[in-house]
């Protein structure tokens, strides 16, 4: 009801302007608002996550104290229980550092890494030995020798280095927080030395008689605390200025030197095991034995542990990624050691009420010492097998405590105060984590120190090893440029990117305001065959039917957005065809460049060359050189003598202040419709990591009829597991260019754009550079080390193919241009994995994988098919290979000798005859359904595409110029620049008098006395200024200074001067609002670039001629290669299958339901088997790396909903106040 409301307001104020107030709202036009599902959903995940990193932390914690206290002296089990719990302790340790060693193995087969630095290495090696030494002190000797609680307080004891390493270091201009490491460091040795007053406290009050023995393990205890605090030395030292060459020296070979120190952390920790089992037999006193059943039921207990562990680190990295860093990480971590106490307590109430009953409760309600010492003297004596062993144990080791004290009250208060003052240790060290300041996406080795974390401390650990200053720079504002390339689209294909550009506008705002998404943006529009193909002189072209519609888009666009029709429209000559500017609601600039193709090379990647060299080369240039351009301006002249001066390009002065990392280019196709969240989920993407050059989103294709289906079940099966298992393994291949995001200055890295130039003179490259322009693009990328990624949750909408010819005539380019690109990918491999990181010899083989499996895809299929044969008609397997093979030959041939629209429709035929087949085959049943004409995209399209690579058409969005619009008429003929005033006039000689054209321009004004003695005025002067001006004349800007200053004179000579001072004064206040044109040399930058760059080509017939027998020429190699290997493929399954399964083949025992075996083995051949297993691995690899993907998609979706921009409400505007006017600008450039 209240979107009926606000749409009849809006109604309602479009009809006080205008007559027709309706109109047609493009989908998506609305603002897209934040919901309230998804905040909700936003704190939800924060609360679950926190949730996580609480309970993870908490049961890893209580369940190393759990096999401390079995595996120690005084535990009642047995001697080869309490070596099982030891082995468990181990294992638990071991655990991070094996997880680590096979994270950093595996970043070291896909990635590549600088050679290390033996100094460095050994550097880190030593302290890594050190700390692995004190953790197995610690855990493995000390902490079984002691009660669970001190186990508990002396764990915070281990960020004492870091503590002093702050205040010697990180705190010394900063003089108030020195407070924090300073009272940390006071807390933590009196918690210290309270600790060695509790055992003496015990010695002497006969808690524990057994005490004296343990004060070397006290002693062992701290020094062992001191040895893992060295640990997180890298902190306190990242966070200032010294030895910050060693440290950024290390993060280059970093995975190499985890790889070697876990190796030796698992030595240091493993030797450990064979004393800690002599002590345990030397002093193994005889304690009751309990079943042996009762040992291996404390597996979970360790499981437990290294998952919990594990699963704490990860969950904290996530609550840190989705801006949650107090509420779901900070909080929760600091809270473990309060909740495992209070849990333990707990434990300790419920096992007395357990015990004891009810006679206990009415004891345990006066909580005497003595009710507490008659307790623990009761539990040497229990013999219940309903009781917990670890309950039991972990309450008897509490039960050794100064809480047992028979005659005092105040060690078990000193034993308290000893566990606050450690807690407090730790958490004013580690204070800097609640003022930490987290970007929408973080890296994690932006956020932590170490990859490792260290389980027997998971808190400790998580705090400790977060980043006292965030490594992350302050967000620097960029520049992004909306590149979109247009070739004969239709009315609503333009609506569709008009509008997701005019949604970024709304999104974007003022650009004189700052963004919470720190970006700036021009959008700028190449139409391809922008003019009529008629011969007229190139002063004299006429704009064709496709600009027409694209003009009316604009309005009509605008009208959406705004209720009114755009102010300020500029039309401009240029060398390369024309161009037309307007100023789009919020101030931002849309720029449409119409190619003349008599003019400038046509075609998509000459389109791209075009706006690369602009938007990279020149306007770079003019920002780096400002002083080599003439900057002269037009001045506005008013009647009281004051002078206006334009003002430039709102982001080219921006510009001045952006380097070219922060400088984006936005390939879109013309059809392209998106969000503003898809564009900055890309920039995130550009932001994190710098060697990244190209960002891509997933595609959905849209519209209606089974091609359509068929493709977007084709593109979700390539997006969810081709692209991520490319991101995850190595870098993805391709970025589509109908919505990929390229930085600058990977564009103007040696040997990418100056190649991308490259004109194609032999068949290959015509295939390659020509046919998947976007491709050889990020090939030529990733040969120089940059990388290119795909963003799951930014999503793009483009049209696809709705007709079987056309969508034929698109993959005929696709097919083969990726198969050559691939392969020239492969061929440089060995170079491109030196030089770039993110591919390795393993990638490499990866791909090597994929490509060999689709060159046997037609091969698969044509043996799929003979299954089907088999298993429907019964046929012998000779026999369906035979008669599968036929219809494939035949296509073949009839590619070879028949046009390509016969071949089409042939294909199409054949593809319904293979779906009736592939319905039919309950073998195939699933398939069939999902997609019943998925044999022909890996069978007939395969063949269509290799036997027409000759072709190098583009093949869609082709037009035949019809006779009618060939001898259409414009009465324009020529458009001519003239600076009148404060108005930029469009003067169009139509044969008509120029009073009447004048009033046509100054139309829609409300003053109308006022309008006509500007018509007479203007009429006067321009007649005698133009008297000797025809249509063909160019004016020179001599000319128009004259014609400027001759106008201005006539102003102040005219009579009633006063009204019209006004209507000028609010003409000029309106023009100096919006930006406006330089008077720039452009023309000798279009000029030198066409002459040097695109040129258009004129080709020979011999040099036709040439190419085409080339092109046939590779066209027949390559249908040779591709084919005899399939033909081998399938002639090795033929002899195999005559052969018979007696001679080769694998047997299998085969098993009936009931579990019985059966005598006749299953046989298998082994090609067969061999081929099934290598997709199947290839598909699981592919699926676990579509979830790993998805999860971090995920956390990037979460974090953006964090800190998205909420659209800013405009107050509607009185129409009496609004005034719907054309300001057409014409200029010669």
């Amino acid at each position: 009801m209240e979107e009926l409301k606000e749409r009849k307001v809006k109604r309602e104020g479009r009809h006080r302007d205008t007559w027709d107030p309706f109109q047609l709202n493009p989908v998506g036009a609305e603002k897209e608002s934040k919901q309230i599902c998804f905040k909700l959903a936003q704190y939800l995940v924060a609360v679950i996550v926190g949730l996580a990193v609480l309970t993870a932390a908490v049961v890893a914690k209580g369940s190393l104290l759990v096999l401390t206290t079995l595996s120690g002296q005084k535990s009642m089990r047995s001697k080869k229980e309490k070596q099982f719990y030891m082995l468990m302790l181990v294992f638990c340790l071991v655990c991070p550092n094996l997880l680590v060693f096979l994270k950093c193995l595996w970043r070291i087969a896909f990635k590549s890494f600088e050679k290390p630095n033996m100094k460095t290495m050994l550097f880190v090696c030593v302290i890594e030995c050190l700390v692995s030494l004190g953790t197995s002190l610690l855990v493995l000797v000390v902490m079984p020798e002691f009660d669970v609680l001190t186990n508990l307080f002396i764990s915070g004891g281990v960020c004492i280095v870091s503590a002093i390493l702050q205040i010697a270091f990180r705190l010394q201009k900063e003089t108030w927080r020195i407070v924090f490491p300073l009272c940390s460091l006071m807390l933590t040795v009196v918690g210290y030395f309270l600790l060695v007053m509790d055992y003496y406290v015990r010695y002497d009050s006969h808690v524990d008689r057994e005490t004296a023995h343990c004060f070397p393990f006290v002693a062992l205890g701290i020094f062992a605390s001191l040895l893992v605090s060295l640990c997180w030395w890298e902190n306190p030292l990242q966070a200032t200025n010294r030895l910050q060459d060693t440290l950024s020296e290390l993060d280059g070979f970093r995975d190499f030197v985890f790889v070697i120190s876990s190796v030796l952390r698992v030595i240091v920790i493993g030797n450990y095991l064979p004393s800690t089992s002599a002590s345990t037999h030397s002093r193994q006193k005889n304690n009751k034995i309990t079943h042996a059943h009762d040992m291996y039921y404390q597996h979970p207990t360790s499981l437990c542990f290294a998952f919990c562990s594990a699963a704490c680190h990860w969950f904290g990295v996530v609550a840190c990624k989705i801006h949650a860093v107090r509420m779901s990480f900070a909080l929760p971590v600091c809270c473990t050691g309060p909740a495992v106490l209070l849990v333990g307590l707990i434990l300790f109430t419920s096992m007395a009420q357990t015990l004891e009953g009810n006679k206990l409760m009415n004891i345990t309600s006066e909580f005497t010492y003595i009710s507490i010492a008659v307790f623990c003297d009761s539990l040497k004596h229990v013999d219940n097998p309903n009781v917990s062993i670890a309950l039991l144990e972990v309450t008897n080791s509490m039960c050794q405590t100064s809480l047992n004290s028979h005659y005092l009250q105040w060690p078990f208060s000193m034993l308290a105060l000893e566990g606050v003052c450690m807690w407090s240790g730790f958490v004013t060290c580690t204070y800097y984590v609640w003022k930490i300041k987290v970007s929408r996406i973080e890296r994690t080795s932006q956020l932590f120190v170490r990859r490792l974390y260290e389980s027997a401390f998971i808190d400790l650990s998580l705090l400790l090893n977060t980043k006292m200053k965030v490594a992350h720079d302050e967000i620097q504002n960029c520049v992004i440029y909306l590149c979109a390339t247009m070739w004969h689209e239709t009315y609503d294909e333009m609506l569709k990117i008009l509008t997701s550009m005019f949604r970024l506008d709304r999104y974007r705002g003022d650009p004189k305001e700052e963004h919470n998404d720190f970006f700036n943006f021009e959008c700028h529009i190449y139409v391809d065959d922008a003019f009529m193909d008629e011969e007229l002189p190139k002063e004299k072209r006429l704009v064709n039917s496709y600009v027409e519609d694209l003009i009316k888009v604009v309005l009509e666009v605008y009208r959406v957005f705004t209720n009114k029709e755009p102010d300020d429209v500029s039309i401009i000559e240029a060398p390369y065809g024309g161009r037309l500017m307007f100023v789009m609601p919020e101030g931002n600039m849309l720029y449409v460049h119409l190619k003349d193709k008599q003019r400038i090379r046509n075609k998509k990647r000459w389109s791209q060359i075009m706006y690369l060299y602009y938007l990279l080369g020149w306007k770079g240039y003019i920002v780096k050189n400002p002083q080599k351009i003439n900057t002269r301006r037009q001045s506005l002249i008013s009647t009281d003598g004051e002078i206006f001066l334009m003002p430039q390009f709102e982001n080219d002065n921006k510009r001045k202040f952006i380097s070219d990392d922060n400088t984006y280019i936005l390939a879109l196709d013309g059809d392209t419709d998106f969000q503003p969240k898809a564009v900055i989920l890309l920039v995130d993407r550009l932001r994190m990591y710098d060697n990244v050059g190209a960002a891509c989103g997933r595609i959905h294709p849209t519209g209606m009829g089974p091609m359509v289906w068929y493709q977007k079940f084709e593109y979700a099966v390539g997006h969810w597991l081709q692209k991520t298992a490319e991101h995850v393994f190595g870098s993805v291949l391709c970025s589509p260019g109908c919505f990929s995001l390229f930085r600058g200055s990977a564009l103007m890295d040696d040997n990418v754009l100056k190649r991308y130039t490259t004109t194609a003179t032999r068949g290959s490259e015509y295939v390659q550079y020509d046919q998947g322009e976007d491709r050889w693009l990020c090939t030529l990328l990733l040969q120089q080390g940059w990388r290119v990624e795909y963003n799951a949750a930014s999503d793009a909408y483009t049209n696809s193919p709705q007709e079987f010819k056309e969508f034929y005539n698109q993959r005929r380019r696709w097919g083969p241009s990726t198969l050559a690109n691939t392969l020239d990918l492969l061929h440089s491999g060995a170079e491109t994995v030196k030089r770039n990181t993110s591919i390795s010899r393993l990638y490499i083989f990866y791909q090597m994988f994929t490509v060999g499996s689709s060159i046997l895809g037609p091969a698969s299929v044509t043996l799929m098919i003979a299954g089907a044969f088999q298993f429907i008609f019964k046929m012998a397997g000779t026999l369906s290979i035979i008669i599968a093979c036929i219809p494939p030959t035949l296509y073949i041939i009839i590619c070879f000798v028949t046009k390509a629209n016969t071949q089409i429709t042939i294909a199409g035929i054949m593809s319904v005859l293979y779906a009736f087949l592939m319905t039919a085959s309950l073998f195939s049943i699933i398939g069939a359904y999902t997609t019943p004409t998925g044999n022909f995209g890996y069978l007939l399209l395969t063949i269509y595409s290799l036997v027409n690579m000759n072709n190098v058409s583009w093949g869609t969005r082709e037009s035949n110029k019809t006779e009618g619009e060939q001898k259409k008429q414009h009465s324009t003929v020529c458009d001519q620049t003239c600076k009148i005033c404060c108005w930029d006039l469009k003067i169009q000689w139509m044969g008509g008098n120029l009073q009447a054209q004048i009033r046509y321009t100054l139309r829609n004004k409300n003053e109308d006395d006022v309008c006509e003695e500007l018509v007479l005025m203007l009429t006067d002067t321009l007649n005698g200024e133009l008297s000797s001006v025809g249509p063909e004349d160019v004016l020179s800007d001599a000319d128009l200074d004259q014609l400027q200053y001759a106008l201005a004179r006539q102003t102040l000579k005219t009579n009633g001067m006063q009204k019209l001072e006004r209507r000028v004064k609010r003409a000029i206040e309106k023009t100096l609002a919006a930006p406006q044109v330089q008077r720039l040399d452009e023309r000798d930058f279009w000029d030198k670039l066409i002459e040097r760059y695109l040129h258009p080509i004129v080709n020979t017939k011999q040099h036709e001629e040439d190419v085409k027998k080339e092109l046939k020429s590779l066209r027949n190699k390559a249908v040779f290669l591709y084919f005899i290997i399939n033909v081998l493929w399938v002639v090795a399954t033929f002899f195999l299958q005559a052969i018979g399964n007696d001679i080769i083949s694998i047997e299998i025992p085969k098993y009936y339901p009931n579990g019985t075996l059966s005598g006749e083995p299953l046989r298998v051949e082994p090609l067969s088997l061999m081929f099934l297993l290598s997709f199947a691995i290839l598909l699981v690899v592919q699926f676990l790396a579509m979830l790993y993907h998805r999860v971090y998609t995920l956390i990037h979706v979460v974090s953006y909903r964090g800190s998205e921009k909420d659209y800013r409400k405009t107050e509607d505007v009185s129409n009496n106040t609004q005034t719907h006017t054309h300001t057409h600008k014409i200029k010669s450039a």
